[in-house]
């Protein structure tokens, strides 16, 4: 949903420049890589071509710069959504292993400086719901 993000208070994320520089990271890598080979290294003078063939490490640089880059959205999301998570206190609920099945569950964090234990349980009793439950950490 559209603007859900900012009206419950998220930050903007942070994935997108984690993926760019992650890719910027592969691209400088894979490129040193080679020219550390061909020239640092192990250089060969074939053809009385230069050492920094610099067009022939593009291929290579690019698919470093993708693979870098995808690790780093794959990694990155799963760090910055908190996974892998085996355990929270919510799972101690009974009715929480039927919310996947016919049901759905709405858990509200008491972190939040602005949360009130009261009104938000006389708020949640006022939509009928079947069960409020309470649960400590």
């Amino acid at each position: 949903m559209h603007g859900l993000d900012e009206a419950i208070g998220f930050a903007r994320p942070k994935l997108p420049v984690l993926v760019f520089l992650g890719g910027l990271f592969g691209a400088v890598g894979g490129f040193g890589m080679q020219y550390f080979a061909s020239v640092i290294h192990y250089p060969m003078n074939v053809g009385g071509r230069p050492l920094n063939s610099w067009p022939a490490f593009i291929p290579i640089t690019f698919e470093c710069t993708i693979l870098v880059a995808a690790l780093t959205a794959v990694f990155g999301m799963l760090l910055q959504n908190g996974l892998p998570r085996p355990y929270h206190p919510v799972f101690n609920v009974p009715e929480f292993k039927r919310a996947s099945h016919d049901r759905f569950f709405l858990c509200i964090k008491a972190a939040d400086p602005q949360f009130d234990r009261q009104s938000t349980r006389t708020y949640l009793e006022s939509l009928d719901p079947d069960n409020i439950y309470d649960v400590e950490p």
